[in-house]
C-alpha cells in the first residue's frame, strides 16, 4: 500500500517539476528527478551509471522520473571525470562527397555494436579547419580520431599529441603516420592504372587531378602516375598533366582543352570519378567515341560507372573495409592493445568498356 502511495506521489511530483521545466524554458536537472522519484540524488545517479546495484523497483521509479519530465544526462561532466567519451569524431574533406559515405557506415557500423557513438564532421578540406574541429572534438573529451587527411597543421599536431588519444589516418599510406593507419597506397593505385593503360595499347596518356598543392592524395596520385610512365617507357609531357577543380564541368573541359593542345592524346586518366563522368558526358555531347577517339578513366568506382554507356574502367577502393577495420583498430587500442598498426587494404584495376 505505502508503495503503491510512494508510486502515485512521484507521478504527481514528476508532473509538476515536468509543467515548471516546461513553462520555465530551463532543461530539466537531476534534482527534479530525485524530488519526481522520492529519492536522493546519489540514488538517481546510480540508477544512471550503475543500474545494477539498485533494486528493481527503485531502478523503475527513477527511470519513470527520467522520462516524465524528459531529463538528459550531462554527459559532458560525465566525460569531464571520466576523461572519456563513448563518442569517436571522424572527420571528412567533404559530405557532400560521395566517396565517404562507404567509409562512414563501416565506422559507424562496428563502433554502434561496440557500445560507441560516431560524431561526423567536415572540414571542407581546409587544415585550419581540421585543426579548428580536432580542438572542437578533444574538448569533448572524444574516445578517438578517425581523420581522413595525412597532413595536419602544427598545432593539430600539438593537440593531438597532448591529448593522447587514439588517432587512425585512413586517406593514404604516410611514411610517419601519427599513430595508427588504415587505407591504401594512392600512388601505387595510380601506376597501377597508369601501367593498365599503357598494357592496353595506350602510349599518350594524359592525367587529371584536382590542385596537387593543396591536397596530398593528388600529389601521390600524380607521382604514380609519372612512376608508371617511366616504368612504360614513355616521355612525360606538360601537356599531358591537368589540375582542375572538383565538378561534371572540369573533368569535361579538361578533356576538351587536353585534346586541343595535344591532339595525338589517346587515353586520359582521371584521378577522381566526377571528373571522368564529366568528360564522358562531354564526349558524348561532341559526338566522340570512347574509347575510339578517346579512352577514359576513373580512380574510384562509383555506382554510376556501371551504368554508363560505355561503362567506365577505373579503380575499385575498400572503403567500406577501410571504416570497419578502422573501427577494429581504435576498438583495440582503447581495450588495452599498444599496436600502431600499418594497414593497406590495397585495391583492383577494373577494366570496363571505356578503355
Amino acid at each position: 500500500m505505502a508503495s503503491n502511495q510512494r508510486a502515485r506521489q512521484a507521478a504527481q511530483a514528476g508532473a509538476q517539476v515536468g509543467a515548471r521545466v516546461r513553462s520555465s524554458g530551463q532543461g530539466a536537472r537531476m534534482r527534479d528527478v530525485a524530488q519526481a522519484a522520492g529519492v536522493s540524488l546519489m540514488t538517481v545517479s546510480r540508477a544512471l551509471r550503475e543500474p545494477h546495484k539498485l533494486s528493481e523497483e527503485t531502478r523503475k521509479a527513477v527511470m519513470d522520473a527520467v522520462h516524465q519530465i524528459g531529463y538528459v544526462p550531462n554527459s559532458i561532466a560525465a566525460n569531464l571525470a571520466s576523461n572519456r567519451s563513448n563518442v569517436v569524431g571522424q572527420i571528412v574533406p567533404s559530405i557532400q562527397n560521395s566517396l565517404y559515405a562507404d567509409t562512414l557506415k563501416g565506422t559507424a557500423d562496428v563502433l554502434r555494436k561496440a557500445g560507441l557513438h560516431l560524431l561526423l564532421a567536415d572540414s571542407g578540406s581546409s587544415p585550419q579547419e581540421e585543426e579548428a574541429l580536432i580542438g572542437a572534438f578533444l574538448a569533448q573529451r572524444v574516445a578517438g580520431l578517425i581523420l581522413h587527411n595525412t597532413d595536419h597543421t602544427p598545432k593539430a599536431l600539438q593537440m593531438i599529441e597532448r591529448s593522447g588519444v587514439p588517432v587512425i589516418e585512413t586517406g593514404d599510406l604516410p611514411r610517419q603516420p601519427l599513430d595508427m593507419v588504415v587505407s591504401y597506397s594512392n600512388a601505387e593505385a595510380a601506376k597501377a592504372m597508369t601501367l593498365h593503360l599503357g598494357a592496353r595499347g595506350y602510349k599518350r596518356i594524359g592525367f587529371v587531378s584536382l590542385d596537387t598543392r593543396l591536397n596530398r592524395r593528388a600529389r601521390e596520385r600524380l607521382r604514380g602516375y609519372q612512376a608508371g610512365l617511366k616504368a612504360l617507357g614513355l616521355r612525360p609531357d606538360p601537356a599531358l598533366v591537368m589540375e582542375v577543380a572538383p565538378g561534371l564541368t572540369s573533368g569535361a573541359h579538361a578533356m576538351v582543352d587536353m585534346i586541343t593542345r595535344a591532339p595525338d592524346v589517346d587515353a586520359i586518366f582521371f584521378a577522381g570519378d566526377v571528373l571522368a563522368v564529366g568528360a564522358l558526358f562531354e564526349a558524348q555531347r561532341r559526338g566522340w567515341k570512347v574509347p575510339g577517339r578517346i579512352a577514359l578513366a576513373g580512380f574510384d568506382d562509383l555506382d554510376i560507372h556501371q551504368h554508363t554507356v560505355p561503362k567506365l574502367t577505373c579503380l575499385r577502393l575498400p572503403r567500406l573495409e577501410i571504416g570497419r577495420r578502422s573501427a577494429e583498430a581504435l576498438l583495440a587500442r582503447l581495450r588495452g592493445g599498444s599496436e600502431a598498426p600499418r594497414v593497406d587494404l590495397g585495391f583492383e584495376v577494373i577494366q570496363r568498356e571505356s578503355t
